[in-house]
């Protein structure tokens, strides 16, 4: 997937990319429609640090949980 393009398709890849690695249970509560394209750059940065490390304590998973909320339309 090429991240360099803003679309509603790589948002779409990294918000599921970012389920997927860190286990979320809430699947519903984190939707890609819930972010518009003026984050993708934050959701990126988000998206290359989850994607680099490979495991998370509980309070890390909180606090991406967290920003990802802030994040969201």
């Amino acid at each position: 997937m090429d991240l360099s393009t803003n679309t509603p398709e790589t948002i779409e890849y990294m918000v599921d990319e970012i389920k997927t690695k860190l286990k979320f249970m809430n699947f519903g509560a984190i939707k890609s429609t819930n972010f518009n394209s003026e984050m993708y750059e934050e959701l990126r940065d988000i998206y290359e640090m989850v994607m680099r490390k490979g495991n998370f304590s509980p309070r890390e998973m909180e606090a991406i949980a967290e920003e990802l909320g802030r994040l969201r339309k």
